[in-house]
């Protein structure tokens, strides 16, 4: 959606979250009762892939009798909190992944970025020549029902 306040146009994205190959994700609910409000309910499972066609790819679950080393999960050890999707790490990941790209953007020299602090999404501010505002929010989401 977007709005516009005076001299700043608001753009609120929902991004969805996919899981890596050899990864899904199992929403957890609170007493089987009710959706939860937080990301903290997404649990990371990981997946067998020990059947399937993956080429030289080790499972993560079963080790293979060559590779004896546990493999770790890239996923699990940057952007969760022990097995479950920690928000605050999503934010902060993609922050910096934005900032690092708005670097490498030539076109945009006249534009500058600032992004604003905040633990469960991506906002940033783009001010542009004549003081023009554009603020981006980014929302995380996990699409119920995707494998």
């Amino acid at each position: 959606s977007w709005s516009i306040f005076e001299d700043r146009i608001l753009y609120q994205l929902l991004v969805f979250l996919q899981p890596p190959s050899r990864h899904s994700f199992r929403l957890e609910l609170y007493g089987g009762t009710r959706l939860p409000e937080r990301c903290s309910n997404i649990r990371v499972v990981l997946e067998c892939t020990c059947l399937k066609q993956m080429g030289n790819i080790p499972c993560f679950v079963h080790p293979s009798k060559n590779n004896e080393k546990t493999q770790h999960s890239p996923l699990l050890q940057t952007l969760c909190t022990g097995s479950y999707l920690d928000v605050e790490e999503i934010a902060c990941w993609v922050q910096n992944l934005v900032q690092t790209a708005w670097e490498h953007l030539p076109q945009w020299q006249h534009w500058q970025l600032t992004v604003l602090p905040s633990s469960h999404s991506c906002r940033v501010l783009l001010t542009g020549p004549s003081n023009m505002q554009l603020c981006a929010v980014l929302v995380f989401a996990v699409e119920q029902g995707s494998p």
